[in-house]
């Protein structure tokens, strides 16, 4: 665990400096504008989605054809796959959900669900266009967020003002203070108040109240009067809420998601890449078999040719013209089915490759050309199993994610259990009073009034900052739950959860050696598949060869030759078969070791932004003109 903390803060902390500093990532949150004291207050305004492409994908296409090498087609999706889009707002999403959290405020669920890697289509067939477009999408987990345990304090500092104008007449019965029947009062309040909490637990306010009152009372001395005063209270908690731990867990977690987030667009990039990867290498063996299928079809017509030609000139029955005819037919209608998989496959493609789809007639025309064929490599050198499951063991991102979310449960904890505690505030608050006035002189007025207190509001505001009138308290105080029951409830919920947690870890662990070992055995029977694929293909054509010379001596029939025929277009297509399933296999083995990045030279820094600088390696001497080498898109599959 400690180890993978050291990499994957310096992860975090580089994507959100990118996500702020990166003039290219078409991302940004522009800050509020205005006067500094009104900034708070205005709102800040995230750029418009932009769903331009790279100047790559434009770059690639020559005489309507998009050459792509699978170098060309991981940069394409890095720069222009939505899904990798969508979660490159993941970071953001979370850097605001701190920015709350710094303020005091509750945690907001704001994760994005993982979108399922684009899929072939079915290698046997058209398929039907709306289930190739389904996608399944998964949760990724994300952080633990709740807003159980003690309240957190307003981290934020507020200012607030009470005014208030008043007007209040009330009937007296004793004529002998007021001298008058019903007694009338003017009012004038003006409040302004301070007030902050801190992580300690710790809340103070300073609050300065003003109260300025006239009345028709004839036995005041001072008339009218201003009483001011200047407030200054704080309370700590003592039990439930002290300490920092408490009262900044939901910075922490927030901390954590933005951990999470990141690991997230680290998820989804490893997912998008091998899909689109497995989607190109299936558009390569497609296209192979498109010509395997022409082979075909052409030497099923030269053998009908042939077989007209003898019936001709009477050495051949007719009915081998019929056989041989049959065959020409079934072999149009599998190149049929191989070319309509080829252009379904494309769509594909094109629509991972692309923020538009192929709803771009420019995109939507052009062909695509694979510029990497299947290469096997003469011999596995795979490292010992025991090192390859460590390997995934730390670089997987699910691993990571199950941690970081078991710290968050922890870290949570800490709230809960410390709302088991009673709450138990000490408090102290110290006031400084002031008044001031004229005086009043009337033939009911008793005395004259002090001259200390006559003058105008300065005078009340000298005597406050002289603390010539001071009021001082504190205390304690303290509630006790007798029963307790919602806090040990929640506490012990905590910890099912965390343990529920810490099992699903170790589910994750035990699925990890299962798909690490299931990867090398995958890629073992391919490499077992595609060598026997290869040595039944040599020994098909020999058959065929034989079988054609015995043919031509008169020793074999027409329909044994079809037969043959067949076979080795099997033979053939089981071929190109097993090369495929070899490269989805060695995909699905860089997923299980958590390097699919490492291995397509994936850079996390350029996939933040979105843009991949390598440059494409465009072939010279390209067309400059259209080519007929392979079928046109048919009006109505071209906007599939």
């Amino acid at each position: 665990m400690r180890r993978s903390q050291v990499p994957l803060s310096l992860l975090g902390v580089f994507l959100i400096l990118c996500v702020n500093g990166t003039a290219q990532n078409s991302i940004s949150i522009q800050p509020a504008g205005g006067w500094s004291l009104l900034r708070p207050y205005r709102q800040r305004t995230v750029s418009p989605v932009d769903l331009s492409n790279s100047n790559r994908l434009e770059e690639l296409i020559r005489a309507g054809k998009l050459y792509l090498s699978a170098q060309d087609v991981v940069a394409l999706a890095i720069e222009n796959n939505l899904d990798i889009e969508v979660q490159r707002y993941g970071p953001f999403l979370q850097q605001e959900i701190i920015r709350r959290a710094k303020g005091g405020g509750f945690l907001r669920d704001v994760s994005t669900p993982l979108a399922a890697a684009p899929a072939s289509v079915s290698a046997t067939g058209v398929q039907n266009v709306t289930t190739i477009s389904t996608s399944v999408a998964t949760t990724s987990g994300g952080g633990v967020v709740s807003s159980i345990g003690p309240a957190l304090p307003n981290l934020d500092p507020s200012i607030g003002t009470t005014l208030v104008w008043g007007h209040a007449t009330f009937p007296t019965s004793n004529t002998f203070q007021t001298i008058v029947n019903a007694v009338q009062t003017n009012s004038q309040t003006y409040d302004v108040n301070y007030s902050q909490g801190f992580t300690s637990g710790t809340n103070f306010s300073l609050s300065f109240n003003n109260n300025v009152t006239n009345q028709n009372v004839l036995t005041n001395v001072l008339n009218p009067s201003t009483s001011s005063s200047l407030d200054f209270t704080i309370t700590q908690n003592l039990l439930q809420g002290f300490g920092f731990a408490v009262n900044n867990r939901n910075i922490r977690v927030a901390k954590n998601n933005m951990k999470i987030s990141d690991l997230q667009f680290k998820q989804q990039l490893i997912t998008t890449i091998s899909g689109v990867l497995n989607v190109y290498w299936d558009l390569v063996a497609f296209d192979e078999n498109v010509r395997v299928a022409q082979q075909a079809l052409d030497a099923a017509q030269r053998l009908y040719e042939d077989n007209k030609k003898q019936v001709a000139i009477g050495t051949l029955a007719p009915i081998e013209v019929t056989r041989a005819e049959a065959e020409v037919a079934t072999d149009q209608q599998n190149l049929l089915v191989a070319e309509t998989n080829v252009l379904q496959q494309e769509t594909i493609l094109k629509n991972s490759l692309s923020k538009n789809g192929v709803a771009s007639p420019s995109i939507s025309e052009v062909r695509i050309v694979p510029l990497d064929p299947i290469a096997i490599p003469s011999k596995e050198s795979l490292q010992p199993l025991p090192q390859m499951v460590d390997e995934a063991m730390s670089n997987r991102p699910e691993i990571q994610q199950n941690k970081i979310n078991i710290d968050s449960q922890k870290i949570n904890m800490d709230g809960t259990r410390n709302a088991l505690r009673p709450t138990l505030q000490a408090f102290a608050e110290l006031t400084n009073n002031g008044l001031n006035g004229r005086p009043q002189i009337t033939p009911y007025t008793r005395g004259a009034p002090d001259p200390y207190f006559i003058g105008g509001y300065g005078t009340g505001i000298a005597q406050i900052f002289r603390r010539n009138f001071p009021s001082y308290s504190a205390g304690i105080s303290l509630n006790i739950p007798l029963r307790n029951r919602q806090a040990q409830a929640d506490y012990v919920t905590d910890q099912l959860s965390l343990r529920q947690s810490q099992l699903q870890l170790q589910k994750a662990e035990n699925s990890i050696r299962v798909d690490v070992r299931n990867a090398v055995i995958g890629i073992e029977q391919a490499r077992a598949g595609y060598e026997a694929a290869v040595k039944a293909r040599i020994l098909q054509q020999q058959t065929l060869d034989a079988e054609q010379k015995k043919y031509s001596l008169g020793a074999s029939t027409v329909y044994q030759v079809i037969q043959d025929q067949r076979d080795l277009a099997t033979a053939q297509g089981n071929e190109v078969q097993a090369q495929a399933t070899y490269v989805h296999a060695k995909i699905a083995l860089d997923v299980a070791l958590g390097r699919t990045l490492d291995v397509n030279n994936v850079s996390i820094s350029e996939a933040v932004k979105g843009r991949v600088s390598r440059q494409s390696a465009i072939p010279a001497n390209l067309p400059t003109a259209p080519e007929q080498n392979k079928p046109a898109i048919p009006k109505n599959q071209g906007n599939q």
